[in-house]
């Protein structure tokens, strides 16, 4: 079963490392000037220490994804699947700040990045990361890790999922159809893959996917787990208000009110579907929620690489009820929760201060809790993990 990493903070805290000795000196020069020709035009975050990896310039990308006919856009009026691609840019592109809500008052910082840089040259393809956000959230809100990833060698693709994000407004269905989400991802896939632009740089063996909170939920349905749509319902119906997040506050009045409208029910009947992706070949879970949507059976389904992290005081996804049966039901899952205050929403783009004024429960957290640090930490945990098992992952095909 799982093995649970609780309390450790790697990045910040420390952690294990493997040393190499190579005795023989000119044997060591080769080496030396072997790994710094890789490092220098490979992708997958290659460092020449822990503390001072090599990074690229970081260009991102808006974009509208092609969504197949027939698609389920989960009652939207916004027909189109959008979302955002980072990816390493050549030097001296002129990287700015970027935020996200009204110009004379931005509510969120989004990083750093060029818009429309030239890709970064390469003599290898990059690994690609899938990136799925919170309940009503959006692709800008993961930009902490979608920035960091694409700065050490990874493309990064980001989706708004339908009705069910701030971009282009919210719906029951989209917040009650998250097993589409993982079509989503999906099909930001297929159109990366074949993207005139990004296609031929994309390392098709190296596929990982991260999401946060409900993109969380999301990670496991790539994994392979299903959803027991009725299990979750019961759950909700049982205790009142526990299922209406903070976006939508009477979600399931509303479901109540369209459960019977015959394009939900299609839905509905393709809830317990399998929407695992092969390509995604590792997942990292980002305060996973929505864990009482999946039986232990169905989780134990899940082969390849699951990593979690979630703070110790959110109150939105509890741990204890969340990433804790994750990986105690997903064979070799490994989950670390940061101590202190650190909540559900840390996890969110670092707050302007105008957005910590308008919006406090979203961006202003605990006394003691360093956002940008714990993005950091996270960040490293994520880049870690990818390097490691899509290295793995590549080589066992």
């Amino acid at each position: 079963m799982g093995t649970r990493n609780e309390g450790r903070s790697p990045g910040l805290a420390g952690g294990e490392a493997v040393k190499m000795t190579v005795r023989d000196g000119r044997a060591a020069s080769v080496v030396a000037l072997m790994l710094l020709l890789l490092s220098t035009f490979s992708p997958a975050s290659r460092k020449e220490t822990k503390e001072e990896p090599l990074l690229h310039s970081v260009g991102f990308s808006v974009r509208q994804f092609s969504a197949p006919a027939g698609y389920n856009w989960r009652g939207s009026d916004d027909r189109a699947l959008s979302g955002i691609v980072w990816y390493p840019a050549e030097a001296g592109v002129g990287e700015k700040d970027q935020y996200v809500g009204p110009p004379e008052a931005p509510l969120f910082y989004a990083g750093r990045a060029a818009k429309d840089a030239t890709l970064a040259p390469s003599f290898v393809k990059y690994p690609l990361i899938a990136l799925s956000h919170g309940t009503g959230g959006s692709a800008m809100q993961m930009a902490w890790l979608g920035t960091y990833l694409a700065a050490r060698g990874y493309i990064v693709v980001a989706v708004n999922h339908p009705g069910n994000n701030a971009v282009s407004g919210y719906t029951a269905e989209g917040f009650i159809e998250g097993w589409e989400r993982a079509r989503d991802i999906r099909t930001a896939i297929d159109d990366m893959l074949t993207d005139a632009r990004f296609g031929s740089k994309v390392d098709p063996g190296r596929i990982g996917a991260a999401g946060f909170s409900y993109g969380g939920y999301t990670m496991m349905e790539l994994a392979g787990a299903t959803t027991d749509v009725n299990r979750i319902l019961a759950w909700c119906g049982e205790r009142k208000g526990a299922c209406d997040p903070p976006e939508m506050p009477d979600l399931m009045a509303r479901f109540a009110g369209i459960r019977q409208q015959p394009q939900v029910q299609q839905a509905l009947q393709h809830s317990g579907d399998s929407y695992r992706d092969p390509r995604v070949r590792a997942v990292f879970a980002i305060a996973p929620a929505v864990a009482r949507a999946f039986t232990p059976e169905s989780l134990q389904k899940i082969t390849i690489p699951v990593e979690m992290v979630a703070g110790a005081a959110d109150s939105i996804a509890p741990p204890a009820e969340n990433g804790r049966f994750f990986a105690a039901n997903i064979e070799g899952a490994k989950l670390t929760i940061l101590p202190g205050g650190v909540g559900h929403y840390t996890f969110l783009d670092v707050g302007t201060d105008a957005g910590k004024k308008q919006m406090p429960n979203f961006f202003v957290d605990s006394a003691g809790v360093d956002r940008e640090a714990v993005h950091r930490q996270v960040a490293e945990m994520a880049a870690e993990f990818f390097e490691k098992e899509l290295a793995a992952a590549k080589k066992k095909r």
